[in-house]
C-alpha cells in the first residue's frame, strides 16, 4: 500500500522527528511504500494568496475559491500544491503528523491544508439537489482512501479528558479529522495522541513505539471513526441539520459519530 505521512515539525532531533523516522521505517518493513512531506523541510508556503494561480487573480481582487478553482481545472496551479495533490492521489493512507499547538494544527500545517485542498479538487465537488448537497462528508476525491493523526502535547491526559480544563481531546480534534479529513471523503482512524512529551524517557518511548507500531500494522484494518453521512439519510438537505429521529439526546460534535 501507499502511505503518505504530512508531517510539521521544525526540529528534526524532537520527539516527533524521532517516531516520523520510525514510522517510515516500520512502514517499509512491512513492504508499504511511503513519502514524506516534511513541510519545514521543504520550506512551504503557508499563505493562500493570488500567487498559487500560475496566471494571478482572474479579476480585480483575489477571490480565494474562485480563483483556486479557475488554476486547478486548467492545470495553473504553483508547481508545489500540484505535486502534494499528485501524492494524495497517489496515497492509499494518508497521516498527519504534528504538534498540537494552541489547540490546533501548526500554521504550517493548515496552510497546506489551505493550498492543497483546491476547488474541484477537494471540495466544490458532486451535484448539488434537494437530495444530495455534494460530494462530501463520507464522499468525494479521497473517497477509499485511510486517514489517521499522529499529535503529541505537553498536556497530561487527563487534561484532556471529558471533564479536563482543555475540553475532550476529541472534541479538539473534530475540526481536524471530521473536517478536514471526512469532508473531502477520508475512512479517519481513531488518532494516535501523546501526552506529556516534555516527561519522556527512554522506558516511555519504548512504550510509545510499540503502540505507534501496533497502530501502523494495523493501518488498514482498524475501524475508522463512524462518522455519520451527509447523504445516506441522516441529515435533513438542504439545511444539513441531522433529522429528529436521528440521536434525538445528543447534539454538539458528538452527534455526529454513530
Amino acid at each position: 500500500m501507499n502511505v503518505l505521512i504530512v508531517y510539521a515539525h521544525p526540529e528534526p532531533k524532537s520527539l516527533n522527528g524521532a517516531l516520523k523516522d520510525f514510522a517510515v521505517k516500520r512502514l517499509q518493513a512491512a513492504g508499504h511504500a511511503v513519502q514524506v512531506s516534511d513541510l519545514y523541510a521543504m520550506n512551504w508556503k503557508a499563505a493562500l494568496d493570488e500567487n498559487d494561480s500560475l496566471d494571478g487573480k482572474a479579476g480585480d481582487r483575489f477571490e480565494p475559491s474562485l480563483d483556486s478553482k479557475r488554476a486547478y481545472q486548467n492545470g495553473r496551479q504553483s508547481e508545489d500544491i500540484a505535486r502534494e495533490q499528485e501524492k494524495l492521489r497517489w496515497a492509499d493512507t494518508v497521516i498527519l503528523q504534528f504538534p498540537l499547538w494552541w489547540f490546533s494544527v501548526p500554521a504550517i500545517m493548515k496552510g497546506w491544508v489551505e493550498r492543497v485542498y483546491a476547488y474541484g479538487f477537494a471540495y466544490g465537488v458532486g451535484e448539488h439537489s434537494d437530495k444530495h448537497w455534494g460530494d462530501r462528508y463520507g464522499q468525494g476525491s479521497m473517497a477509499g482512501k485511510r486517514a489517521m493523526l499522529i499529535v503529541t502535547t505537553g498536556g497530561w491526559e487527563s487534561h484532556y479528558s471529558p471533564r479536563g480544563i482543555n475540553g475532550p481531546i476529541d472534541d479538539i480534534l473534530f475540526p481536524i479529522q471530521h473536517g478536514i479529513l471526512y469532508y473531502p471523503g477520508f475512512d479517519v482512524l481513531p488518532p494516535y495522541v501523546i501526552y506529556r512529551i516534555g516527561r519522556i524517557d527512554m522506558a516511555r518511548y519504548a512504550q510509545i513505539t510499540e503502540e505507534l507500531g501496533q497502530r501502523l500494522d494495523d493501518l488498514f484494518t482498524t475501524s475508522p471513526i463512524a462518522f455519520r453521512p451527509q447523504n445516506a439519510g441522516a441529515y435533513s438537505i438542504p439545511a444539513l441539520t441531522l433529522k429528529d429521529d436521528i440521536a434525538p439526546a445528543l447534539s454538539g460534535f458528538a452527534a455526529h459519530v454513530a
